[in-house]
């Protein structure tokens, strides 16, 4: 095993998803560190997980973003000062701009709770219902200045059950969330993932 994959999380909300590539760490399940986390909100539940586990937490705010080049010029320094390799997005409720893609191209991962290119924005799993679909899900792709367009990287599909509400399609679509998150970091972290010249993702 090589020296770990070195990221950096960036997280808006309840870092569910940051808890879970914690775990995953832990269990000796990716070989990676988490050298950073970024919340773009004092108040996110995420810095606790982070604070928790020892993580270098920078925390930002509002009038920060009044100037979003300005707030990921403040990603990009800490990012780097940390040695990050990747950025990993996990909740995170802001566009990036190129000051961060350029700085990290083709190593900043999102994760989305739809299958893209179906239901892009922030209301991907409440609009999947209300739409009436049978099966939505779950992708991980690679961001770029298109919001939610990035080349994907690996899609899981969540039933739409019968009887299900939107509180408990969202549920299982976060489990998968948990579960895939890990499963494609440990796949970066052990060299598995490659693109080809037409920007297609491959996992070996």
């Amino acid at each position: 095993m090589g020296a770990p994959l070195k990221i950096g999380v960036l997280l808006s909300g309840g870092g569910t998803n940051l808890q879970a590539i914690i775990d995953a760490i832990a269990a000796g399940q990716v070989n990676a560190q988490i050298v950073s986390v970024v919340s773009s909100r004092p108040d996110a539940y995420g810095i606790r997980r982070a604070e928790a586990a020892g993580i270098p937490v920078l925390v930002l705010n509002r009038a920060v973003y009044a100037v979003p080049e300005a707030a990921d010029a403040l990603i990009v320094e800490n990012m780097r000062a940390a040695e990050a390799d990747y950025i990993v997005m996990a909740g995170y409720m802001r566009k990036l701009t190129s000051i961060v893609l350029d700085a990290f191209p083709d190593r900043v991962l999102n994760l989305h709770p739809a299958l893209l290119p179906s239901f892009k924005g922030a209301h991907a799993i409440q609009d999947a219902w209300d739409a009436g679909v049978k099966v939505t899900g779950v992708t991980v792709h690679l961001a770029n200045e298109d919001y939610d367009k990035g080349p994907i990287v690996a899609q899981r599909a969540v039933e739409v059950r019968e009887g299900d509400t939107v509180e408990t399609l969202e549920e299982r679509i976060h489990e998968v969330e948990h579960q895939l998150y890990p499963q494609i970091i440990a796949a970066i972290a052990d060299g598995r993932l490659t693109m080809d010249e037409s920007r297609k993702v491959h996992i070996a």
